[in-house]
């Protein structure tokens, strides 16, 4: 698994800003589910190819008597799934009553790598405004700029690798054939499938939300084929979220989906499709994975409820309109051995592989049966087509001003690209890259293109 780190600290000491830096991005949230506390953010970095996995948390409060409440209520959950915590303190502000209180619950836990960070540490007295943390009592503090990016890789490469080899899961290492994470809100029966999946009772089911705590990889074989089941913790709505313990196994789902090569996920069709069925969507399809959707407890339905349901798919689940969607009884096994064809079928698209003269061939007929639009009266011109890489699918696609080509006609060339290809239950992913113009600016025009002859001015034109 990719290592986690949490980034923890009182407000205003630049956590929010660390984490962009680590993951690149201004607006780096790729998890927004219900089911996290309001204040935490997950997104993923890379650093000389080594990827993580960085957690956001939000502020401590800014007065004393709040520090111990939202400790619990916020950090500790990120924390305690975290195997790496950076504690941001401000270099230019010393230490502060809510670092203390911060430092104590800190220095009370058992197995956690704590690295103390000095952030805001440009234009002070480096050694002078470090001393003073170190009567914090967790070690030497190291200092940083995170607005600046000064010494954040430097920061991320020491505490990687200080992580012991053991912590750190090769692809080698993972159980064989298709990886399926099985995805769900609790008590939605995933547990059930899984055992119904199996044939046998591997995974503990209990009618109580949250049994499941952590991510179960389950190897088996079946009809000759190898496929990998990940069971993996329902992800709760926050309101609904009443043991510390079930906060935990967020994570653990958000790994599995990173690991996995076909997502499951388990709608309760008696209950039809809520915000967070939508977010685990998003999530997933973000993370590029191939997707199956399995509506669960369809046979108890009466008639009306069932047209409702499927008025509801119809509506909300545009955006996957590519997944195959099954109505299963995970309990009596109705419909269950179908999913085998759709998994088969999306990791098989998932890893599909097309020359560049292929893509090319299929791009030249898109845009002859559909001309992209114009930009400033000008028409964009796509050239050519090549092969990017899989799971999910990528394209890239060159020409000129390829980088104005519109939402609309984007998703009509992903279209296109799917029934030519026979591409079902995965996204494509789709690169527009525009060519150099050798005369884009006055300088290279005047280099490329030799100066017009200069006029004869003889005593005519006097």
């Amino acid at each position: 698994m990719k290592p986690v780190i949490a980034i923890v600290g009182r407000p205003n000491v630049g956590k929010s800003t660390l984490f962009n830096q680590l993951t690149r991005s201004r607006d780096a949230l790729v998890a927004d589910f219900s089911g996290l506390t309001r204040d935490r953010q997950y997104g993923e970095g890379t650093i000389d190819e080594r990827k993580f996995i960085v957690i956001d948390t939000g502020g401590l409060g800014e007065a004393e008597e709040s520090v111990d409440s939202l400790m619990v209520n916020q950090s500790l959950t990120a924390i305690a799934e975290a195997d790496i915590v950076l504690f941001i303190v401000d270099a230019k502000a010393g230490v502060m009553p809510a670092d203390l209180a911060i430092t104590k619950h800190l220095r009370a836990l058992e197995g956690k790598r704590i690295y103390l960070i000095a952030n805001k540490s440009d234009g002070v007295d480096t050694q002078l405004a470090l001393a003073e943390f170190y009567r914090l009592g967790l070690g030497e503090p190291m200092a940083i700029a995170a607005a600046h990016n000064r010494g954040v890789k430097q920061l991320i490469e020491y505490v990687l690798d200080q992580l012991p080899k053991a912590d750190e899961t090769t692809e080698e290492e993972a159980p064989p054939g298709t990886k399926i994470a099985v995805l769900g809100r609790p008590n939605v029966g995933k547990s059930t499938l899984v055992n119904r999946m199996l044939g046998e009772d591997r995974v503990v089911v209990f009618d109580m939300p949250g049994t499941t705590r952590d991510s179960i990889y389950i190897p088996y074989e079946r009809q000759g084929k190898h496929y990998t089941l990940i069971d993996t913790a329902g992800i709760r709505r926050r309101g609904k979220i009443n043991e510390q313990v079930e906060k935990f196994s967020v994570i653990k789902a958000l790994q599995a989906i990173d690991d996995a090569d076909v997502v499951l996920l388990v709608l309760d069709a008696s209950e039809g499709i809520v915000d967070q069925d939508l977010h685990l969507l998003g999530f997933a399809l973000e993370r590029g994975r191939a997707i199956v959707i399995a509506l669960n407890k369809w046979d108890g339905l009466e008639t009306h409820h069932k047209e409702h349901v499927k008025s509801e798919i119809k509506r909300r689940l545009q955006f996957v309109s590519f997944a195959k969607i099954h109505t299963i009884s995970a309990l009596h096994g109705t419909g269950v051995g179908d999913l085998y064809g759709s998994i088969d079928k999306a990791y098989a698209s998932g890893q599909v592989r097309v020359s560049a003269s292929q893509l090319t061939r299929f791009l030249e007929d898109a845009i002859a049966a559909h001309q992209p639009p114009t930009i400033n009266g000008r028409r964009i011109k796509l050239r050519y087509a090549h092969f990017g890489g899989s799971n999910p699918p990528t394209i890239i696609i060159h020409g000129n001003q390829a980088e104005h080509v519109d939402e609309s006609y984007r998703r009509y060339l992903e279209n296109s690209f799917r029934q030519a290809l026979k591409i079902i239950g995965t996204p494509i992913k789709i690169i527009f890259k525009t060519g150099e113009n050798p005369y884009s600016d006055s300088g290279s025009k005047s280099a490329s293109r030799p100066a017009a002859p200069k006029k004869f001015r003889g005593s005519k034109d006097k």
